[in-house]
């Protein structure tokens, strides 16, 4: 295999020596970080807010708090309890009130506002199913509102002996985290701040998403699929109410056969940007690129200087000039402003730190949440000469820790594709010594991995493992024809793809081929599941929240559009073998590795029976495993106690197995 240079490398940690024994980054250290989310700079630029996510481990819980911090320097304020949940701070553009989504008082999640003179919190709405999503008008005088049509269960005034029976009509009936889809959809709500006054703007048998302001405060854009069977297609448009006018009906801006969508108005109210999947690939698969609309002629571009590049989270400047955004591209997570005339991008924050979310004042001053290879999610000040970190919040949890380094390498797969692999280091590694090593792939597949601070490699690369983490193809960052190389192919060209990352780690000597695990969840996974089918080379597998008998899940998850377009109504005899050819299920008879099965109970995303198939196949075959089943839960672990668990069965598991 032809090995490419290293493109970047953070320099390796060297030994620590004295007395002192190095700490490493445990599942404690984990459980105990806060996680920072959701940043919102007040008008005046003194001020940052945003949501901070703990663990409160005595009630086994998560508890998300509102905090502040003073952008010139200075202790963060709590601007939230810590007994209930609140999130998504969003200042009045006056810059008197901070509002946030809270359930306060163990109400259901409503709007609160925080008057910045002071006093207690005031409650603003007073929805009985909730509020979803809100956002200040440019006046702030109303503010738009996202809920759900009230359920029969939300207009009970006695609590029912049982719940309601579920009554399903439609075809897409299932989301996880949601349950069973019915009638009652997503609408926006004008609401006055001042008499508390609220009317309804949009309604119909279609869910309502992503609404955004037009400076005058006239005209809200939103993100809508109004098509006739709209469970059939990924097909959603933008639309444009005038909320000046009472009733006035929504009209359709775009008519991509595809998905537009995160929207957001030029000062001038003359543009849109959003972001628009081209079409030409199936639908999952089109990657998000950045796009403008012209109001008054409907004319859509797409940003040729970025094209099939993924944009995320894009806006106009203050001055409309620019679109500032954040793009995905080659393990990188970039901040760029992109000239609307010429289309020049030029980039803001780049290289190692990876962006998650930006926010700016009307006089242009920017910020943003930034992570780096050894720094969690964190608030930087984006001056025009370099950023500098303004809040810290994970310091007193990482502060004495040793942390792992990583280092961006790019190899040649078997059929000459360069592909790029992030390599996680022990603290203390020695050049020239090959260690155990854990091949992590990813999921999605529709992601990367990049820079950014990850959890759990630094947790396996603490317990001594050198962590291979590639992008083969199928991940986003690499091209349109890189992301959909793996159509009607799981388990094909991304499967030569990880292998080749592991033998290029073997190659170099870091890794010791004798002593190496797989680990994956979702599609990473289903990775794992063709992995430990088509070789024996790994001690020990773990495989979490994954699919294996994959015309199963028809009708079962919620992934019922996804199935069709790639593979074909799964009960037609012409698409059966589309089904069976790439599901690991019936391969199962050739595994060896020993293997330890995760899942939570209510996953509707990859549900539970694949890792209970899974699991029964090898069990009869009396290769070693075990299954873990976490009690309601779904994709993703959100109980402490659970987390913990899992990654003390992980490190058992491996040491059993692999580094013995």
């Amino acid at each position: 295999m032809k090995k490419v240079t290293v493109l970047s490398a953070f320099s390796l940690l060297s030994l620590f020596t004295g007395a002192d024994a190095e700490q490493r980054f445990g599942i404690d250290q984990y459980l105990a970080l806060n996680s920072v989310a959701e940043i919102s700079v007040s008008p005046d630029g003194l001020y940052v807010a945003y949501t901070v996510t703990s663990n409160d481990l005595k009630k086994d819980q998560t508890r998300d708090t509102v905090w502040m911090q003073p952008t010139d320097g200075g202790d963060p304020i709590q601007m939230t309890a810590s007994g209930s949940d609140s999130s998504s701070p969003r200042w009045s553009p006056d810059g008197r009130y901070l509002a946030v989504l809270s359930d306060r008082k163990d109400e259901i999640t409503q709007v609160w506002l925080l008057d910045r003179r002071g006093g207690d919190a005031q409650q603003l709405t007073k929805f009985k199913q909730g509020i979803d999503e809100f956002d200040w008008a440019p006046d702030s005088n109303s503010m738009l509102l996202v809920t759900e049509d009230p359920t029969p269960a939300d207009l009970d005034e006695e609590e029912r002996p049982n719940p309601r029976p579920y009554v399903v009509d439609r075809l897409q009936f299932k989301e996880d985290y949601v349950g069973y889809l019915d009638r009652h959809r997503s609408h926006i709500h004008i609401i006055d701040v001042s008499s508390g006054d609220t009317r309804q703007v949009t309604s119909g048998d279609f869910d309502d998403s992503e609404p955004a302001w037009s400076a005058d405060s006239q005209r809200i854009v939103f993100v809508s699929n109004r098509t006739d069977k709209p469970d059939r297609n990924r097909n959603t448009d933008l639309w444009i109410v005038d909320v000046s006018k009472n009733g006035d009906e929504p009209l359709q801006l775009t008519s991509n056969e595809t998905a537009d969508a995160s929207p957001s108005w030029s000062p001038d109210g003359q543009f849109v940007v959003y972001t628009s999947t081209v079409p030409g690939s199936l639908p999952i698969y089109a990657i998000p690129q950045l796009t403008t609309v012209h109001i008054a002629t409907g004319l859509s571009v797409v940003a040729e200087t970025l094209a099939e590049t993924q944009v995320l989270s894009a806006r106009y400047s203050p001055d409309g000039q620019t679109v500032l955004a954040i793009t995905e591209y080659h393990g990188e997570q970039n901040l760029v402003r992109i000239d609307q005339t010429s289309g020049a991008v030029q980039s803001i924050v780049d290289g190692k730190d990876i962006v998650t979310e930006f926010d700016i004042t009307p006089d242009g001053d920017l910020y943003a949440l930034v992570s780096r290879p050894q720094l969690p999610d964190e608030i930087f000040d984006v001056g025009d000469v370099g950023i500098t970190q303004i809040s810290f919040v994970s310091q007193s949890v990482l502060g004495n820790i040793t942390l792992a380094s990583i280092e961006k390498h790019t190899l040649q797969s078997e059929d000459g594709t360069d592909i790029d692999t992030f390599v996680t280091f022990p603290p203390g590694y020695k050049k020239g010594k090959a260690y155990p090593g854990i091949l992590m792939i990813h999921g999605g597949p529709q992601s990367q991995y990049d820079y950014g601070f990850d959890y759990e490699a630094q947790l396996l690369a603490a317990q001594g493992y050198v962590v291979v983490m590639p992008n083969p193809r199928g991940s986003y960052g690499y091209g349109q024809a890189f992301a959909e190389a793996i159509i009607r192919d799981w388990g094909g060209i991304d499967y030569v793809d990880v292998m080749a990352a592991m033998d290029f780690a073997i190659a170099e000597g870091w890794v010791d081929e004798d002593r190496m695990g797989v680990y994956g969840w979702s599609y990473g996974g289903m990775m794992v599941n063709h992995v430990i089918t088509k070789t024996g080379r790994f001690k020990a597998a773990i495989t979490v929240a994954s699919a294996t008998l994959y015309a199963a899940n028809y009708g079962h998850d919620q992934y019922q559009r996804w199935w069709e377009e790639e593979l074909g109504l799964p009960w037609l005899a012409e698409n059966r073998e589309k089904w069976d050819r790439i599901s690991p299920f019936y391969k199962l008879d050739k595994v060896t590795t020993p293997t330890l099965i995760a899942g939570g109970e209510d996953d509707w995303n990859v549900p539970i029976l694949n890792s209970e198939q899974l699991y029964i196949a090898l069990k009869r075959q009396g290769v070693p495993t075990e299954l873990i089943v976490y009690p309601g839960q779904g994709h993703l672990l959100d109980v402490p106690s659970y987390e913990k668990d899992l990654y003390e069965r992980y490190f058992v598991w491996l040491k059993r197995y692999v580094n013995p």
